[in-house]
């Protein structure tokens, strides 16, 4: 992986972080999409900002955006390597003014994220990660750090990340395996990096995703030497079929 072309899109990534902050210091407005989810002006403006970044770039890949969801599966399934992006993922988390809210872009390869970019505006943090290159960590205008994933040791109280705005019935269940846990509420695709960054153990994510929720913040975990696959223990891949909804999926130290 090239690391101009990483920077790049860092770069992309803060300026859409950028154009969200100004909209989140004001008033905005918020309309519904068909799904009944929420869509807020900030989603649009940065949509529009990180489209044209990407066609700016000196390479050409296709782009496939919450925003422009509405590509056909014919055209989708001849894609190889694709740009997959969340303009503005955590929408509730965006509402609420919690701060717990992201840019999400991915490079994906034959169904692999193999570049991800994770820009949390609000607190001015950067996770980012690229084949070749290693995972990192950066807090405003301090060093990029290295980051990686961490299990549990024997006997310590496992973290679980757990989403704030969408708690599973399913959680339940799947928490019984752990003589002793803690959850740790996070919002968006935060959560992914909790794991990446060793802040966490684990991430069960047993409830509705789509793909740009994940992609990007998987592209930092699997250079962070986590795994992230289906509760069937199948690694999660992207455009491979038509619907772009994820099964459910666990983050974990490899």
């Amino acid at each position: 992986m090239n690391q101009g072309l990483v920077d790049a899109v860092i770069a992309t990534a803060k300026k859409a972080g950028a154009e969200i902050m100004a909209i989140y210091d004001r008033d905005f407005s918020i309309y519904e999409k068909d799904d009944k989810s929420p869509l807020t002006e900030a989603d649009l403006a940065a949509h529009k900002v990180i489209v044209a970044g990407l066609q700016q770039l000196p390479v050409f890949y296709p782009i496939l955006s919450e925003e422009n969801a509405d590509i056909d599966w014919a055209e989708r399934q001849q894609w190889d390597t694709y740009w997959l992006v969340d303009p503005l993922d955590g929408t509730k988390e965006f509402i609420k003014k919690n701060g717990e809210f992201t840019v999400n872009i991915a490079l994906v390869s034959n169904g692999v994220p193999v570049m991800g970019v994770v820009y949390a505006p609000a607190i001015d943090t950067l996770y980012w990660g690229a084949e070749g290159l290693g995972a990192y960590k950066q807090v405003a205008d301090a060093a990029a750090t290295t980051i990686k994933a961490a299990a549990a040791a024997a006997g310590e109280t496992v973290k679980v990340v757990g989403s704030r705005s969408h708690p599973s019935p399913d959680m339940a269940a799947y928490l019984e395996q752990f003589d002793s846990h803690e959850m740790v509420a996070m919002g968006s695709s935060l959560k992914l990096c909790l794991v990446a960054e060793g802040a966490a153990h684990v991430y069960p994510r047993l409830g509705p995703t789509s793909e740009w929720d994940t992609g990007a913040a998987h592209g930092v975990a699997l250079q962070a030497g986590a795994r992230v696959v289906t509760v069937e223990g199948e690694p999660l891949t992207y455009n491979q079929k038509e619907s772009v909804l994820n099964p459910y999926f666990i983050v974990e130290p490899v």
